[in-house]
């Protein structure tokens, strides 16, 4: 008895695995990094609404510099354009929903300083 008792806890532990998988989609995902000079960058994805929320920071702790932005998915642009960095933290924020696709969504965000070149770059599979 003692022997089908624990045969039947140790299928119900790997069914259960099995039946609720952790995903991406049930939390967000974030990474962080440094750019190449002082400047830090975070990219992150949740799900949300069947889609993807994507943001893509970069705080430089300097206010009123440009930097031109491109966000990638799938090797599909899904972002290109101008931010300035603002607020008490020098910092600028890109956000885009997206389509979830199937399998795995990889995302590439990089950021170049106009006035200094620095650059960031972050990854991200979701």
């Amino acid at each position: 008895m003692k022997k089908v008792l624990s045969i039947a806890l140790g299928a119900v532990m790997v069914l259960s695995v099995f039946a609720f998988p952790a995903s991406a989609g049930d939390r967000d995902v974030v990474r962080t990094g440094d750019c190449s000079a002082r400047s830090d960058w975070k990219l992150k994805a949740k799900a949300d609404d069947g889609g993807l929320e994507v943001e893509f920071e970069v705080d430089q702790n300097v206010v009123g510099d440009t930097w031109k932005v491109r966000i990638l998915q799938d090797g599909e642009r899904i972002f290109a354009g101008r931010r300035t960095t603002r607020g008490a933290s020098g910092s600028f924020t890109v956000e885009r929903m997206t389509s979830n696709n199937a399998g795995t969504d990889n995302f590439i965000a990089r950021a170049r300083n106009a006035s200094t070149d620095e650059v960031c770059r972050g990854t991200l599979a979701f």
